[in-house]
């Protein structure tokens, strides 16, 4: 039996056109964001008042990361690292500083922001070539943690503090780094498809999006593939716990099956194990 179900669209996100999304989180009022990496924005879905999508940040593109501030509102990724306060002000973090932009973001228990760092430019067709994983201090402190990884996406801290999951899209598989250092090692190839966003659960296991490979899949911590979810998309892209409970998840994606000529949207499911927490940021 999965321990994957109700898997259902958000009926106001997939009536509404959009392009590859990106970066779901369950923020604290229960309202749900996601981002919108080619077309641009940060987004956020709540139940309340007939169910309603609302744009945070419009028409900025390349958001492939976002993570809670303690704050409030977001960190979110593209070009920049920048703060996006609840007010809408923006307080930039980091700048280009020779990148060609940032993509996944992840954090620490302390609230230090980890990030990949894209040393090439994946929609202009140019070639994988090794990027950074990189943690911004709360102190300010500023450290390269990892140079192997060639295309950094989802990033997510085991409850150990050290220990750190990060998918390799161009490779296709979930690699392990600590944060302290040291060479990554290969968790696991992707069963199907590639590596894209990923979450952790309180047991341990690590929950990819596959990509091109239509689904989700749940690794356990000695790289064996516990469980793989088809779901209603041709490219899965991310995905998140939260909910009172931590069970529920939100799926995001660049197409789906119901209404295809309107572009990606977000699923809803519950899981059988719940996800382990993001830790707010304080830089």
């Amino acid at each position: 039996m999965s321990l994957v179900s109700d898997v259902e669209p958000v009926r106001a996100v997939l009536e509404r056109p959009h392009g590859l999304l990106e970066g779901p989180r369950f923020a604290a009022g229960g309202e749900l964001v996601y981002s919108d990496v080619l077309a641009g924005g940060l987004f956020a879905y709540t139940d309340a008042g007939g169910g309603e999508v609302r744009e945070l940040l419009p028409k900025r593109r390349g958001i492939g990361g976002v993570v809670p501030h303690e704050d409030g509102g977001w960190v979110i990724s593209g070009r920049t690292l920048v703060h996006l306060a609840p007010d809408g002000s923006q307080r930039e973090l980091r700048g280009e500083g020779g990148a060609c932009g940032y993509n996944d973001l992840g954090s620490t228990p302390g609230g230090d922001l980890l990030a990949g760092v894209l040393r090439f430019r994946p929609f202009a067709g140019e070639e994988p070539c090794p990027g950074q994983l990189l943690l911004l201090g709360r102190d300010g402190s500023e450290r390269v943690i990892n140079e192997e990884i060639l295309w950094p996406n989802g990033i997510g801290v085991a409850e150990d503090g050290h220990t750190v999951y990060i998918s390799d899209y161009a490779r296709g598989a979930v690699m392990v780094v600590n944060l302290e250092g040291g060479p990554a090692r290969e968790l696991a190839r992707s069963p199907r498809g590639s590596a894209d966003g990923l979450a952790l659960d309180v047991e341990g296991g690590v929950w990819v999006a596959l990509g091109e490979g239509a689904g989700v899949a749940r690794m356990l911590a000695d790289g064996s593939v516990d469980e793989v979810v088809d779901l209603p998309a041709g490219f899965v892209s991310s995905v998140c716990f939260g909910g009172p409970d931590m069970c529920d998840m939100l799926i995001t994606t660049a197409d789906n099956h119901e209404q295809p000529e309107l572009g990606g949207t977000l699923l809803r499911a519950r899981c059988a194990v719940a996800g382990a927490r993001v830790y707010p940021l304080g830089v």
